[in-house]
């Protein structure tokens, strides 16, 4: 049953309970675990990838099995239909499109006495994607990762995924992987993936910089390896918080919440609003809707201890709570969504008016799905083509620029102690 809170101090509270609630003291014993792995795929290489394969997904490979094959990816082309691949095929344009109007762009500046200042953007050498398994298949997952590190025009894009029954891996994830550009697919996930993402093994080549989103494993493993090599984000369980006024349709406000709580058990679905009638109305329909619900045991947990409707005294206030939140989702299903977006500090992505649900921008709107969680919309943002790309700084001094400021940095070093710093220049400034 989804909850109704009234009063704002419990609002509150329930909101900081949901937004934290990944932190517990399990987390250090699963941390625990991870650094084993990690540390068994650093000696061991592919054996210790096959030993947990074995362990934790219950498939027993052999080493040339971890590289998905010519012929797999082949066929993956005649399992979809073509309403599927059609799909795909559209999510990937749009995805693409938006993503080349935000590759940073090299540039340089001449100023006086010949200075002359930049930075270059490159792309990394290899990029390492993370496409989770498990409960279900996600090609939107490979679209969106995959395609900013195409963008981007990184040469090299690696991808992960843990094998299903038989060894098998989804067909749409595979087709997927193809169009968006990977260019190589290992049939192997948890945190034993992320460490041979990280540190390379006989078969699975280091990358520097992993993306995609997990379970707790994944995550932890991130995590640890952050430092020897680059990731997105530290992703926890979605999340969608929807702002809706007495003109917003109970059935839809109902489907958006059921839409996200069927991801996970952990999931979270939060509605605000000013209209106490709307929310008595969305409780019905989610207890309707739960009813026939394919995912209903999974999606009811989630309703159960994550899921809560909260009446405030306004569309302000709601703002308010939201920011404090900063949800992952942040649907304005209110009849002026422009006028309150001003008022909205903190979210991954916003989805403006009545007829723009989660589930396009999931999915094919363009801007990507892999967006900062628990909080973290505070200060981080969605997975862009930035991420697969670093900048240097260019510098250049003519001697008359380098004569102007000498004397300045002279002291400068002096000051901080470092003579030889003060000397690479003064020579220099004796010379001219």
């Amino acid at each position: 049953m989804l909850r109704i809170i009234t009063e704002r101090t419990e609002a509150r509270a329930e909101l900081r309970r949901i937004c934290d609630r990944t932190h517990d003291e399990r987390v250090v014993h699963k941390e625990a675990t991870v650094r084993e792995v990690i540390q068994a795929v650093q000696r061991q290489g592919d054996r210790a990838l096959l030993h947990y394969t074995s362990e934790f997904d219950g498939q027993t490979l052999k080493p040339e099995e971890l590289r998905v094959s010519g012929s797999e990816l082949d066929a993956a082309y005649q399992q979809v239909s073509k309403e599927l691949l059609d799909a795909i095929r559209l999510a990937r344009v749009q995805v693409e499109a938006f993503h080349r109007q935000r590759v940073p762009k090299s540039w340089v500046q001449f100023g006086e006495n010949e200075v002359v200042l930049g930075k270059r953007y490159t792309p990394v050498d290899r990029a390492g994607l993370y496409v989770p398994g498990g409960r279900a298949a996600y090609p939107s997952t490979v679209l969106m990762n995959a395609i900013p590190a195409k963008v981007a025009g990184v040469p090299r894009i690696v991808m992960c995924t843990p094998p299903g029954p038989d060894k098998t891996l989804n067909p749409a994830v595979l087709v997927a992987a193809q169009e968006a550009g990977v260019t190589e697919i290992y049939r192997v996930g948890g945190a034993q993936a992320i460490a041979a993402l990280a540190y390379g093994t006989q078969t699975i080549p280091n990358v520097h910089v992993i993306t995609g989103p997990g379970n707790i494993y994944v995550t932890l493993a991130k995590k640890l390896v952050y430092g020897t090599v680059g990731i997105d984000s530290l992703a926890g369980p979605s999340e969608v918080l929807v702002i809706a006024d007495s003109q917003a349709n109970p059935v839809h406000v109902a489907a958006d919440l059921l839409a996200q709580a069927e991801h996970d058990p952990l999931a979270a679905a939060i509605l605000i609003t000013p209209d106490g009638n709307l929310a008595k109305q969305v409780v019905a329909e989610v207890e309707n809707q739960l009813a026939e619900h394919p995912r209903r045991t999974l999606t009811e947990k989630a309703i159960a201890h994550y899921g809560v409707a909260i009446v405030v005294e306004s569309l302000e206030v709601a703002a308010e709570l939201s920011n404090e939140f900063a949800p992952e989702h942040l649907e304005l299903e209110i009849a002026e969504p422009w006028d309150l977006l001003p008022q909205i500090r903190h979210a991954g992505a916003i989805f403006l008016g009545n007829s723009t649900p989660e589930a396009v921008g999931d999915y094919l709107a363009g801007p990507n799905h892999t967006l900062p969680t628990s909080g973290a919309a505070r200060y981080a943002s969605a997975l862009s083509v930035e991420v697969f790309m670093k900048h240097s700084s260019l510098i250049q001094y003519s001697p008359k620029a380098l004569q102007k400021v000498a004397g300045a940095i002279e002291v400068l070093a002096q000051a901080e102690g470092l003579p030889s710093h003060a000397e690479s220049v003064r020579l220099r400034r004796e010379n001219l």
